[in-house]
């Protein structure tokens, strides 16, 4: 799926059988919203319920990769929800073609900032950073969720 402005569904293009799609992502909470309903609705399908506490994480992950590329990004440009069988991929798309510096190292003393990259860093795997044809870049990671106990 291509990004456009202002538009933000799952990589489909629509949102997942049972899961209202969003009007527009523009925000952290609403994209913390989307995410949590694909995670909830869709990852854990049928008779199997994801864990409440890889739900914060996601919420978490969600909440830094957004509001990253609103402050420092040039902006929201895309945001896509993908459930796998390891979890959800995270795509969130942006207007500049800077890669954060923590991608490459993470920094080792935090003046006032910079605890974003590290808790990503912890809570998701394959992260990736891709420019994007056109301008600006896609941040994408996968968040694991588990099945709750029964």
């Amino acid at each position: 799926m291509e990004p456009s402005e202002g538009t933000i569904t799952a990589s489909s293009g629509d949102a997942p059988p049972g899961v209202p799609a969003p009007a527009v992502v523009d925000s952290a909470s609403t994209a913390r919203a989307y995410a949590e309903s694909v995670a909830r609705a869709q990852w854990g399908g049928p008779g199997r319920t994801v864990r409440d506490e890889d739900v914060v994480d996601l919420l978490l992950v969600v909440s830094e990769l957004v509001t990253n590329a609103i402050r420092h990004g040039d902006g929201l440009a895309g945001f896509e929800v993908r459930p796998t069988p390891e979890g959800l991929r995270i795509a969130v798309h942006d207007h500049s073609t800077v890669v954060p510096r923590a991608v490459y190292a993470f920094p080792t003393t935090h003046p006032g900032g910079g605890y974003g990259w590290p808790l990503v860093a912890r809570l998701a795997r394959d992260i990736a950073v891709d420019l994007r044809e056109g301008g600006g870049k896609t941040i994408s990671v996968l968040v694991p969720l588990r099945p709750a106990s029964t």
